[in-house]
């Protein structure tokens, strides 16, 4: 519990509509889409302005109380569950897009902006905002940029860290930090701009922030291609890239993936396939797109591919690219649980790795089904279970950590784009060893000397042992 003083000048400060204590709220807000982790915040706070989350990180910081930023919680990494209870701060009602400047192609928004919001009303300006994680729908933009979120276009576009060029954030003493702006170009001592991308909410916290905008796209065409070999499709992945081919979307489907979506959906996918390509390209010219596009299904052809289906239309493509979008939530209709990773390999060892998942899976008795983004080696084994089985959960457990082992050893990492939060805190030392540990725990008591930011978050209290993996 936090103290009375405390609560009384939070409720001064907000009022009772914004400052919740009550038992209903507590629950409400002590988890997030990450499965199996809870734990109960001492308070709820809904700031609507910059000047009130200086105020609540002031009294924070005084009575060393631990701070969790929230926004939509759609993350999958226990974010922004308050393992250390403390106060929950949700920016949804920070939520206005503050500016489009078309002259600079920038956008400046405050962080609690719905994502598929944002992205209708910048396309109303003939403007295009590449970063599309799978929960645009649900996301806030400021839960994107400490989370760096990815998605289907990362290839082609880049991330979210990739477009962000300036940020307002409040520091854990109430200070609000500036950086970068409307400028393309700024190396004016350290980019802290790119340092609190990703920071998950562990630094400071995001009010505002700047983005760059491009051109939208004017054509876009949508293929799927099947493969018996799950190599060739691989080897059709890595010859498209290095054909100086870039899709806007390649996406990867293993068997048991295809099988699943189709059963629930019908959209026609080949379930004999050991892998599907969901390839789309966009441009400003249909005679550059569909060159692209012809190149690639010859790419294809030539590696063996089975089926290659061309939408024909707006309403194909949709179809098309559903069965990808669609994949988890259509996964999580099989079981209770639903465990989804990410890992990172390049995209050579694509197919090394989806055999790695599967032979681990097979070994731990557990079924694991595998998708991802293809074009930059962003994998996600999606594990299909029981939280009431402790004994299931302990194999899922294990054949994870044997999984995050096996991208490290093919040149990859143990997340590309779901972020550490408290499930990939046990690993993350495997990564960037024990001199980066040592030099992220420096920066983060920079930022934030008295630990309330997020705490629980990144580091782990003990590295995990590595496991040993017959190779």
């Amino acid at each position: 519990m936090i103290a009375a003083q405390v609560q009384q000048q939070l409720l001064q400060l907000l009022g009772p509509a914004r400052c919740r204590f009550d038992q209903e709220s507590l629950v409400t807000h002590s988890y997030d889409a990450t499965p199996m982790l809870q734990a109960l915040p001492d308070a709820v706070v809904y700031p609507e302005t910059t000047e009130e989350v200086q105020c609540i990180l002031r009294l924070a910081n005084e009575y060393r109380i631990p701070i969790v930023p929230r926004g939509a919680a759609s993350n999958l990494c226990g974010g922004t569950v308050p393992v250390s209870g403390g106060i929950v701060v949700v920016l949804t009602r920070m939520n206005k897009l503050l500016e489009l400047d078309t002259d600079n192609l920038t956008a400046t928004f405050q962080a609690g902006l719905n994502t598929k919001q944002f992205h209708r009303e910048v396309e109303k300006k003939g403007l295009f905002y590449p970063p599309d994680p799978s929960s645009m729908v649900i996301s806030t933009l400021g839960g994107n940029i400490m989370e760096g979120a990815g998605g289907l276009r990362g290839l082609k576009y880049g991330t979210t860290k990739d477009y962000v060029i300036g940020l307002e954030a409040v520091l854990p003493s109430g200070e609000v930090l500036r950086t970068g702006g409307k400028l393309y170009k700024d190396v004016a001592g350290y980019d802290l701009t790119k340092l609190l991308v990703g920071s998950e909410g562990t630094l400071a916290i995001v009010t505002e922030a700047t983005v760059k905008l491009l051109p939208a796209p004017l054509v876009r065409q949508t293929m799927l291609v099947a493969y018996t070999d799950i190599y060739a499709a691989a080897r059709s992945v890595s010859r498209i890239v290095g054909a100086r081919i870039i899709p806007a979307t390649l996406e990867f489907m293993d068997q048991p993936t295809i099988q699943v979506v189709e059963a629930y959906n019908h959209i026609g996918l080949p379930t004999d396939a050991q892998a599907v390509l969901l390839i789309e390209q966009d441009g400003q010219e249909l005679a550059s797109v569909r060159k692209d596009m012809e190149a690639i299904a010859a790419i294809c052809a030539e590696e063996g591919a089975d089926r290659i289906q061309t939408a024909a239309d707006e309403q194909e493509a949709e179809q098309l690219m559903k069965a990808r979008r669609s994949a988890l939530s259509t996964l999580a209709r099989i079981r209770p649980t639903t465990i989804l990773e990410d890992a990172t390999v390049p995209r050579s060892r694509i197919a090394d790795m989806v055999l790695a998942i599967n032979r681990i899976a097979e070994a731990h008795q557990i079924n694991i089904c595998t998708f991802g983004h293809a074009g930059d080696g962003n994998l996600h084994p999606t594990c299909t279970t029981d939280a009431r089985d402790k004994e299931e959960i302990h194999r899922v457990e294990e054949a994870f950590a044997e999984i995050f082992e096996e991208a490290i050893r093919l040149g990859g990492t143990i997340t590309g784009e779901h972020g550490v939060g408290m499930v990939k805190a046990p690993y993350l030392e495997w990564k960037v060893g024990e001199a980066g540990i040592e030099l992220m725990k420096g920066i983060k008591q920079a930022f934030d000397p008295n630990g309330i930011m997020n705490p629980g978050k990144i580091f782990a209290k003990s590295a995990r042992k590595r496991l040993v993996i017959s190779k």
